[in-house]
C-alpha cells in the first residue's frame, strides 16, 4: 500500500490546479496519502488556490509516486529529481501529444486503484551528458530525452565531428546533430528524421539535423558506446548544447560533448496493457486532428 503520492501540477498548464484537485479529491475518496507540491520554484500562488502546497524537496523523502499533471516538458522537469530517488512518475497528459503521459484528463478515476499497487512500472534509459573543454570537465547534466547539439543564433552551417571510443562514425555540416535515447526518439530525434524506437530498449539514436549531405543518416548505437561530438577547433560560428529543452549552454571550439548511458532510469507508471505501437498511433492521430483544427 503506498504511504505518500506527490502530485505536481504544473500551473502553466493546469488552470488554477482544477485538475490536481479533482485528482486530490479521488485520492482522498481512495484513502491514499497525498501531498500537493508545485514542481517549479516561485509559481504556486501565496494562497494555492485552496490547496496546502508543500515544498518539494522535503515531501520528496518517503514518497512512493510522483503524479505530474501537465505535457511531457513536466515529466522531464520531474525526471532528474525522481530518477535519482528511484521515485516513479504516473504522468496525467494537460498538453498536446503527451508520449510519456500514462492517463488523459478524462481518465482521472483510474488514479484510485494506485493505493493497492494496481500499476506497473516501467524503466527508461537515461543519458549523462558533459562538456569537456581542455581536458576538464565544465558542465555537466542528465536527460530522459535527448542532448542537443546545435547551431546558436546565426543561420550558418556548423560542423562538427562525431565519433565514439571505436572511432569515427560521422562528420556533420548541417544544422547540428541530436543524440536521444529511446524515450527522446519520439521527440526532437523523430523531427530530424530519426526512428522511432520502443522507449523500453537500451540504445543511441544519432540523428544529424538538416545535414548538407545525403548521407548523413541516423545511427542506432549500443548502450555501451560513448559518444562524443566535437565542435571545429578552428570554427567561429556559435554553437550551443541544450539537454531535454532546457537552457542552452554555449560551447566554444574545441569543446567536446560526452554522452553514456546513466546509471540512472527514470521509471514510468503503468496502469494497463496498451502496447507502444497502439499509443503511438494514437498519439499522432490525435496530433494530427489537432493540427486541422
Amino acid at each position: 500500500m503506498l504511504k505518500k503520492v506527490i502530485l505536481c501540477p504544473n500551473p502553466y498548464r493546469d488552470a488554477e490546479l482544477r485538475v490536481a484537485k479533482e485528482a486530490k479529491a479521488i485520492l482522498d475518496a481512495a484513502r491514499c496519502p497525498n501531498v500537493v507540491c508545485i514542481p517549479f520554484r516561485g509559481s504556486e500562488e501565496p494562497e494555492g488556490y485552496g490547496l496546502d502546497i508543500r515544498p518539494l524537496q522535503q515531501e520528496l523523502r518517503g514518497a512512493d509516486m510522483l503524479v505530474a499533471f501537465g505535457g511531457d516538458g513536466t515529466i522531464l522537469h520531474l525526471s532528474k529529481t525522481a530518477a535519482q530517488r528511484g521515485i516513479p512518475i504516473l504522468g496525467v497528459n494537460l498538453g498536446s501529444l503527451g508520449f510519456m503521459a500514462e492517463l488523459e484528463q478524462t481518465e482521472l478515476s483510474r488514479l484510485a486503484g494506485i493505493r493497492d499497487g494496481a500499476y506497473a512500472v516501467e524503466d527508461r534509459m537515461m543519458l549523462d551528458v558533459c562538456v569537456r573543454r581542455d581536458g576538464r570537465v565544465i558542465y555537466s547534466s542528465l536527460a530522459l530525452n535527448e542532448a542537443l547539439i546545435a547551431r546558436g543564433n546565426v543561420s550558418r552551417v556548423i560542423r562538427l565531428h562525431i565519433h565514439t571510443e571505436r572511432g569515427k562514425l560521422v562528420d556533420v555540416a548541417g544544422d547540428g546533430v541530436v543524440v536521444a535515447s529511446p524515450t527522446g526518439s519520439t521527440a526532437y530525434s523523430l523531427s530530424a528524421g530519426g526512428p522511432v524506437v520502443e522507449p523500453t530498449a537500451r540504445n543511441f539514436v544519432v540523428s544529424p539535423i538538416c545535414a548538407h549531405s545525403v548521407h548523413a543518416n541516423s545511427y542506432v548505437l549500443a548502450p555501451e558506446r560513448k559518444i562524443t561530438v566535437q565542435t571545429e577547433a578552428t570554427g567561429y560560428k556559435p554553437v550551443v548544447l541544450s539537454v531535454d529543452g532546457g537552457r542552452a549552454f554555449s560551447l566554444r571550439h574545441g569543446d567536446a560533448v560526452e554522452i553514456t548511458r546513466s546509471r540512472y532510469e527514470t521509471r514510468l507508471v503503468r496502469l494497463g496493457s496498451r502496447s507502444f505501437c497502439e499509443v503511438l498511433q494514437r498519439k499522432m492521430l490525435k496530433g494530427l486532428l489537432d493540427d486541422e483544427k
